[in-house]
């Protein structure tokens, strides 16, 4: 199947491969282009992995308002100032403040949760009726992945992005390491919501 310039700029575009790799993509799929796009993103997400072991420093403060009642600051980096104020970087950072307002994350990811916390939570889940009379070992099971989901739900990178629910937040942001060519980090937030009272 004969593949178009327009197909190599779309593909390009959103993955932000140069347009020989976009053309070579195309073909290799027999001009199926959400197969090379699947295939591109792959390629992009192994290439985040490898860059998110470098040091992010530059980057922006981001904030997002919705109604005057839901507010968020969010701080991400990336290597370089000529990033940072790339439009992509900053649509980015818009799009990540917007998530948080809407999803209510308590955490960036799971490194941030205090190990009191999941402990108390694991014995809560340990002592639930639905466990009783369960070998330690499946119960331990059942619990790691009970755990699993309750805190998926309130660490930003794990939470289904709102936009493409299919995805992670954290895929959503290696996806811009891909075609940023930098490493991203997102340091921190703080979501304000009106009338709501801090724990």
């Amino acid at each position: 199947m004969a593949v178009t310039i327009e197909e190599i700029k779309r593909l390009r575009e959103l993955t932000g491969v140069g347009m020989t790799d976009a053309k070579q993509a195309l073909e290799a799929a027999d001009g199926d282009f959400d197969a090379a796009l699947k295939e591109m993103r792959q390629k992009g997400l192994t290439k985040a992995e490898k860059r998110g072991e470098r040091e992010a420093r530059a980057g922006i403060v981001g904030t997002y308002n919705h109604d005057s009642r839901i507010g968020v600051v969010v701080e991400v980096n990336s290597e370089t100032d000529f990033v940072a104020r790339n439009e992509i970087f900053t649509d980015l950072v818009k799009d990540l403040a917007m998530h948080i307002a809407a999803s209510s994350p308590v955490y960036v990811s799971a490194e941030d949760i205090p190990a009191a916390e999941r402990d108390a939570k694991k014995q809560e889940l340990l002592a639930s009726d639905a466990l009783k009379g369960k070998p330690a070992d499946m119960a331990d099971k059942i619990v790691e992945g009970q755990l699993g989901k309750y805190f998926a739900e309130r660490c930003l990178m794990d939470q289904p992005y709102i936009k493409n629910p299919d995805q992670t937040v954290g895929d959503y942001v290696k996806e811009h390491i891909a075609k940023l060519g930098e490493n991203i980090v997102v340091r921190r937030f703080s979501r304000i919501a009106l009338g709501e009272v801090a724990s």
